[in-house]
């Protein structure tokens, strides 16, 4: 690979400022914010680099706690698909096919791979859209 990057998306119900998580929220499922490696918008202020042509593989976990995650390149091809220990039999390792999203329950993880054809920027989300509106999304500047 020519570049690598770990994203961890999770999920966050943050209370009163010095408290605790209120449980009726959590059990509501109703989220303050869902981010990649802790922090809301960040990539979208500090975006991830990659250069044309060349190859990324990007690890995902759904580390939830009851959230799935549908991580989404818009713009871009996954030729490789790897998840909870396994190629993808139908899209893994394929030059010729291609996968659009890496679909992850929680607690599980995998790995995507691709090469973006042309500069520009291309975001990134989980495509559970409701998520990704509280922080779940980023970009790849791609040069």
């Amino acid at each position: 690979m020519d570049r690598e990057y770990v994203l961890v998306q999770s999920e966050s119900c943050l209370g009163r400022q010095g408290g605790t998580a209120d449980p009726a929220q959590v059990a509501a499922k109703d989220h303050d914010m869902v981010a990649f490696n802790g922090c809301a918008d960040q990539y979208d202020h500090d975006p991830l680099t990659a250069r044309t042509g060349k190859r990324v593989r990007i690890w995902v976990l759904a580390a939830g706690p009851n959230e799935s995650s549908a991580f989404h390149v818009v713009g871009g091809q996954f030729d490789t698909v790897f998840r909870e220990g396994a190629y993808d039999p139908t899209r893994g390792r394929s030059r010729s096919g291609g996968a659009q999203v890496l679909d992850l329950a929680p607690a599980s993880g995998g790995f995507v791979e691709l090469s973006f054809p042309q500069a520009g920027d291309y975001p990134f989300v989980t495509h559970v859209m409701s998520d990704a509106e509280r922080g779940a999304h980023g970009v790849f500047r791609v040069r």
